[in-house]
């Protein structure tokens, strides 16, 4: 899995910052394996130096699933760490449920247990 980050220009943090998104990032979907093909990170500073305030720090990650459409999420916080975690817990949410809904069967059970079509 390939991890980009992107910042604003009101965003520091160099390397140190790029290691603690990508190990977020692995800590979290590493799950998914092969499946998460990239995830791209975008962090923001939606008030920027102007004015401090809260939950102004936004973190979109988008993640792209092989054969799939990509799977957008955007959370903000308080400082860009929490923005960070809190859209990468929401990411994983949203990935388990679209693969769950993929590899589930078609059709459903009957109340008998077998599978109807």
């Amino acid at each position: 899995m390939q991890v980009l980050v992107n910042t604003d220009n009101h965003i520091g943090g160099g390397q140190a910052l790029a290691c603690l998104v990508e190990s977020t990032v692995e800590e979290t979907l590493g799950r998914f394996g092969e499946r998460i093909t990239r995830v791209e990170v975008h962090l923001t500073d939606e008030n920027s130096r102007a004015k401090e305030g809260e939950n102004d720090k936004r973190c979109v990650m988008e993640a792209r699933l092989a054969g799939l459409e990509p799977i957008v999420v955007s959370q903000q916080g308080a400082t860009v760490e929490q923005a960070i975690d809190s859209a990468a817990d929401i990411l994983e949410k949203s990935i388990s449920r679209t693969l769950e809904r993929l590899d589930a069967p078609k059709g459903r059970t009957s109340f008998a247990g077998e599978q109807e079509m």
